[in-house]
């Protein structure tokens, strides 16, 4: 099959046909992540970002290239989570760049939107590292900019991206010793060779299985139902939001019947879902014609839970409802805001307790979107802002959470939640915007954390041999120490931290521990460092037995 040319329509179909994928093997994905923490969530960052592209896209009906690409960069950048999920988000953005004021896609502008994601991608990162999902989308690009003799026909081209692709992830254990020692190849690059795949099968109408060959699809989510956001829409055109349920079609209706009706709404409206599961068709549709849209449908079969609300009065509502908040906000802005990340409910107290005002669910086991924290930003109503990442896989994020405020924000580079509080505490009012971000940096550097987790399956990583529930400690996210008991390990890993300078030990228990043995861990360690103070605090946060800071 050959193609010349892709229009935004096909575009978006291929865009929504990989994010499909995605979800369906998003926990296979995560499955690759090398370190066997319980937390491990490439596939479900990746899919949750492009599924906010995805969510973008279907606000309106885009009929070119440019404009498809352009929403899909803006959703992606609004929804990414975690490193993999902004990469992504970059990867798209550079995609819209080449795109931008074109009608259509063809060879050429591919290999050019190809090479641009790739760059962008790469400027994104402070320090890029090979073997991981950058190195698969540049040596992709690199791939197809030497394919000229392909460069007229989209599908032949595609099938070179899905070749290349397929033979530089295999190659990355061999880029990176933690992928070759776990034997897995990178999981950011598998999720977007599975984005890729679907896209493939979009354009090119050939079926593709709803597990990628070497990951198994076995416990998946399927994705997930079409959220229907009223507030976020730029504006509205089609003001009735009208959703119902084919709940009985006629013996004789068929997929093709379904696809008609799904092109048939769209000439009446916007953000069309036509989603059929096994003798139900659900139906959603904006637009101005509500009574059209049921009368098509009614050729299907009987309808039931019809829905229609009027968006046109929703958006007056909300807009009297945001300009009073506006001008209450304006009367009281203050100068400063901090903003943190945390997960527990004695971690979100304890920062609550140093004035940070918002904090923002997250961690180890969820990593928050950069919508979520520009979000957070905005909700302090200061004109300075600190963001504590508290998190190595959020850091990004909220670098990039700048472009979605007009607050002047700083991202201090907190890699633990005991780093954000000493960085907190080191707060002050009355000083400058710089001379915060100075203070509360250099107090952070001074803290090591060890981070006391299980491990969720067998492997090997750097040079040592992990069983699944053995007890391991992290120090500064770097695996120091192994063990079957979790008090044990707690006391050891102190040990190796401990120095004749350190004046002070606190420890956070997490949800699964009780006081009782935090207080006889604590009670050891006070006994084992007479010369240091040593503090315990409930966390409460999952997954982790102990957060102990050593400064």
């Amino acid at each position: 099959m050959a193609s010349k040319k892709i229009d935004g329509m096909l575009l978006k179909e291929m865009f929504s046909s990989g994010a499909a994928l995605l979800t369906n093997n998003r926990d296979s994905v995560d499955a690759l992540n090398v370190f066997p923490v319980p937390d491990g969530d490439t596939g479900t960052n990746m899919s949750q970002t492009i599924t906010s592209a995805i969510k973008e896209i279907s606000a309106k009906n885009y009929t070119s290239v440019s404009d498809v690409a352009n929403a899909a960069a803006r959703g992606a950048l609004k929804g990414a989570r975690g490193n993999s999920g902004v990469i992504l988000s970059q990867i798209l953005r550079g995609f819209a760049k080449t795109m931008n004021g074109h009608e259509w896609l063809d060879g050429p502008l591919l290999m050019q939107a190809l090479r641009s994601g790739a760059n962008t991608a790469y400027k994104a990162v402070m320090k890029p590292k090979e073997g991981t999902i950058l190195t698969v989308i540049r040596v992709i690009a690199e791939e197809a900019e030497e394919a000229r003799d392909k460069e007229d026909d989209v599908v032949e081209l595609f099938r070179l991206v899905l070749a290349t692709g397929d033979a530089i992830l295999k190659r990355t254990p061999e880029m990176l010793p933690v992928l070759k020692q776990a034997g897995v190849v990178d999981s950011g690059g598998m999720g977007l060779m599975v984005i890729l795949r679907g896209m493939f099968a979009a354009l090119t109408g050939e079926p593709v299985d709803a597990a990628i060959e070497g990951i198994s699809a076995d416990g998946a989510p399927m994705p997930g139902e079409y959220v229907d956001d009223h507030e976020s829409l730029e504006e509205i055109k089609f003001g009735y939001c009208t959703e119902f349920i084919v709940s009985h079609p006629r013996e004789d209706v068929r997929d093709a019947d379904v696809v008609r009706l799904r092109k048939r709404l769209e000439r009446i409206g916007d953000c069309v879902m036509v989603i059929a599961d096994m003798n139900v068709v659900k139906v959603h549709v904006h637009t101005n014609q509500p009574g059209q849209a049921l009368q098509y449908a009614l050729e299907l079969g009987e309808l039931d839970a019809i829905k229609i609300d009027n968006m046109f009065e929703e958006r007056r509502e909300r807009d009297a409802r945001l300009a009073e908040e506006a001008a209450a906000k304006a009367a009281e802005q203050k100068e400063y805001g901090i903003v943190a990340v945390a997960l527990g409910d004695g971690l979100v107290e304890i920062f609550k307790n140093l004035n940070v005002d918002q904090v923002v669910d997250g961690g180890q086991t969820m990593n928050p979107s950069i919508e979520d924290l520009a979000n957070a930003a905005d909700a302090t109503n200061a004109r300075n802002v600190i963001i504590l990442p508290n998190n190595t896989n959020i850091i990004l994020a909220a670098q990039q959470a700048t472009e979605l405020t007009d607050r002047h924000v700083i991202v201090l580079p907190t890699k633990s939640v005991p780093m954000g509080i000493s960085a907190a505490l080191a707060f002050d009012p009355a000083a400058s915007p710089e001379e915060n971000e100075a203070a509360m940096t250099e107090a952070a550097n001074t803290v090591h954390t060890a981070s006391i987790t299980y491990a969720v399956r067998d492997t090997n990583y750097d040079g040592q041999e992990i069983h699944e529930g053995d007890i391991m400690a992290m120090v500064d996210n770097k695996l120091s120490l192994l063990g079957s008991d979790v008090s044990q390990v707690a006391r050891d890993i102190t040990a190796t931290m401990v120095t004749e300078d350190s004046a002070l030990i606190t420890i956070y228990y997490g949800e699964e521990i009780a006081e009782a043995d935090a207080r006889a861990l604590c009670d050891a360690l006070a006994a084992a460092y007479p010369d240091c103070d040593v503090d315990l605090q409930r966390g409460g946060q999952p997954l982790y037995y102990y957060l102990i800071a050593v400064e």
